[in-house]
């Protein structure tokens, strides 16, 4: 395929910190981009490592492993249930995320291959009002979208960026739209009514995270709306949209 048949494609990227972020903050877009056409990639950062119950008794390499292969595998159903095109890894170390060199040039890599118009990152910035669970105070949260932000722009379409990168063939790629999750001053609301349903579902499929959480669905399901209102809209999720 051609340069130009990828760039015309409708493809989108989410970028997050650890299974179930996205979910929270963007499931419903994303299933309504999917039902739209557009092929949608999941880019988990983290091992996800520390999920973990905070009653544990045991935090041995094997127990962080098992909580890792259970989340990674949860993350799959649930991105099976929104219509996403796949799921990439990356396996840093759960708590400890930083925006490094070595993690903005993991996400150029991937931007460059999958040359995506859209893509969804969480917040940088830190606010104050109340975030309900998307958890905008998580470090890690916030090292995710410091790198991923600085890996869209300039980086990715700077080809004097990562040289190593283009010898591979990897050339530079700018993205069209940024959608952060959970920033100040929100400028995009997104209407999914029509997908509400397949986010509780998706995340539902995260059982190690919220089985115990039986208000969780109800609690997600009135935000959804209560922000609604402020739109004249039925369930919606809300970003702050830059476009390049």
């Amino acid at each position: 395929m051609s340069e130009q048949a990828q760039e015309q494609q409708k493809v989108a990227m989410v970028i997050f910190a650890h299974p179930d972020d996205a979910e929270f903050g963007a499931a419903g877009t994303v299933a309504k981009w999917a039902e739209e056409g557009w092929d949608v990639y999941y880019v988990v950062i983290t091992d996800a490592s520390e999920g973990g119950p905070d009653d544990a008794t045991d935090v041995s390499l094997q127990a962080r492993r098992k909580i890792s292969e259970t989340r990674m595998r949860e993350q799959r159903e649930a991105a099976n249930v929104l219509g996403v095109k796949d799921v990439l890894f990356l396996g840093y170390p759960d708590g400890t995320l930083e925006p490094t060199i070595e993690l903005r040039r993991d996400l150029v890599r991937l931007i460059r291959q999958y040359r995506p118009q859209r893509v969804i990152i969480q917040s940088p910035d830190r606010t104050w009002y109340p975030a309900m669970f998307i958890g905008r105070y998580h470090p890690d949260h916030l090292a995710s979208g410091q790198a991923a932000i600085a890996a869209i722009y300039p980086a990715a379409q700077n080809p004097w960026a990562f040289p190593e990168l283009f010898e591979q063939g990897l050339r530079p790629h700018r993205v069209k739209e940024v959608y952060f999750m959970g920033a100040p001053n929100p400028n995009c609301a997104i209407d999914i009514s029509s997908t509400i349903e397949k986010k509780l579902a998706a995340l539902a499929a995260h059982v190690s995270q919220h089985a115990n959480n039986p208000d969780m669905e109800e609690r997600v399901r009135e935000r959804a709306a209560e922000m609604g209102k402020q739109y004249d809209m039925g369930y919606v999720e809300i970003f702050t949209r830059v476009e390049k």
